[in-house]
């Protein structure tokens, strides 16, 4: 499984239910690597994303301990164990947020796109687990950086 995220220097990745940051070639970068494969979110997330309706050409997949949720377009699970357990094509499958979802499926991740935004948020409210202390996970590859004009 894999996980993509956009944080700013301090692993800030959001504010009010929304994004810290709005960088049209990470945006560009996001849709490349999920269209045609597997996202899954928490239910905040989903009801982030414009008029709160899953993303097209992609099987999204919400996780929430509400059994009464169940929007159109969306495949909804309980719990982790729920969704591992009818899960077999981990490989291209994206955990794209909030702050619970990439903290409780990253220990399922073997990898991580990280859009890493050269800006410390101090009053965000959510935030990714930071990877740069996390010793089970190492740089593989990094990009130039860029700007977004």
């Amino acid at each position: 499984m894999n996980l993509i995220v956009n944080v700013s220097e301090n692993w800030a990745i959001g504010k009010e239910n929304g994004l810290l940051f709005h960088i049209s070639a990470d945006m560009k970068f996001f849709k490349e690597h999920t269209i045609g494969n597997t996202i899954v979110m928490g239910r905040k997330t989903l009801e982030s994303l414009p008029h709160s309706k899953p993303l097209p050409n992609r099987k999204n997949i919400v996780l929430t301990t509400n059994k009464e949720y169940k929007p159109d377009g969306v495949t909804v699970y309980n719990s982790i164990d729920e969704f591992l357990n009818n899960t077999t094509d981990t490989e291209n499958i994206y955990v794209i947020g909030g702050e619970s979802m990439y903290r409780e499926l990253l220990p399922y991740c073997n990898t991580a796109y990280v859009t890493k935004v050269q800006a410390t948020v101090s009053d965000a409210d959510a935030f990714m687990v930071n990877l740069d202390e996390n010793p089970d996970w190492v740089v593989a590859d990094t990009s130039e950086d860029f700007t977004d004009k």
